[in-house]
């Protein structure tokens, strides 16, 4: 976190994420997880010490997923929004990655209260989250994964 340079209670967090992907019989799907309050989005999250944009990413899809990805691919987009958390007004930033796995056993991190984690063909697992960024970022990653040579 670091404090914005308007200061009065705002601040600026950088988060990272991934949009992994998998062929099932030659249909490219992404990974979604669902929250508890039962909204559908990608894993993601914040960034420890010393790491990187990318191995934040990795980190948090593997925790949140129970899913290492074999190979992190490009950056897709960086999303942000606002939302108030008590008397402060965070403005948040998530980088997120094209990642590809050939493996699909999951285990959501409960602990952090997800729920469910699900494979869906890339333009259901668009219409199936509830945010437009995120959405965006899904559709992105369909028209990336060309760009990678899978």
């Amino acid at each position: 976190m670091e404090p914005s340079p308007g200061g009065g209670g705002e601040r600026i967090e950088r988060s990272a994420g991934g949009v992994v992907v998998r062929s099932l019989a030659g249909v490219w799907h992404a990974l979604l997880i669902r929250d508890a309050y039962g909204n559908w989005g990608l894993p993601k999250g914040h960034i420890e010490g010393g790491e990187s944009l990318r191995e934040a990413a990795a980190r948090e899809v593997a925790e949140e997923t129970g899913l290492t990805p074999e190979e992190v691919g490009p950056k897709i987009a960086t999303v942000d929004w606002t939302f108030r958390k008590g008397r402060a007004i965070v403005h948040k930033y998530c980088t997120f990655f094209l990642m590809r796995s050939r493996f699909g056993n999951t285990v959501p991190q409960a602990d952090e209260g997800i729920t469910d984690c699900r494979w869906l063909p890339v333009p259901d697992a668009a219409a199936r989250i509830v945010y437009k960024n995120t959405r965006a970022v899904v559709l992105r990653a369909g028209e990336k994964i060309g760009e990678a040579g899978w």
